[in-house]
């Protein structure tokens, strides 16, 4: 179960979000060939100075980072792209400037992902981990 963490230092619109969620659920989708089920995403927000990343010069203009906990095994090529894609979806959403954002991947084994019925089994092309 991908937890997708958001921190942006500026207050969304509930609408925002909602549009948002469901972009980063089809960009993960699609870039990390899965389902969409077991997709988490949280968004943070923070006040101008309470988010910093030291090449930024003017916080005023925007700082967004994302942590991103997913199953190991995808390709660098594919971690590459959904980095380039989450930074594309906040440029959009939030027009924040792509040299002011920051993401990080953490891979964890399938096992690591814990849901009420199961935890999830290592990632395989074109799977869809709730199905049985």
């Amino acid at each position: 179960m991908p937890h997708l963490q958001f921190e942006i230092n500026r207050r969304l619109k509930d609408e925002e979000k909602i549009a948002f969620h469901a972009e980063v659920r089809q960009l993960f989708s699609e870039i990390m060939d899965t389902g969409t089920d077991h997709i988490c995403i949280s968004i943070r927000e923070y006040g101008t100075h309470n988010l910093s990343i030291g090449r930024v010069k003017d916080p005023a203009k925007g700082v967004a980072v994302v942590n991103a906990d997913i199953r190991e095994g995808r390709t660098m090529q594919q971690r590459r792209d959904l980095a380039l894609g989450f930074m594309e979806l906040m440029y959009q959403h939030w027009r924040v400037t792509k040299e002011q954002m920051y993401v990080t991947l953490t891979e964890h084994k399938g096992e690591d992902f814990h849901l009420l019925e199961k935890y999830l089994a290592s990632w395989e092309e074109g799977e869809d981990p709730l199905a049985d």
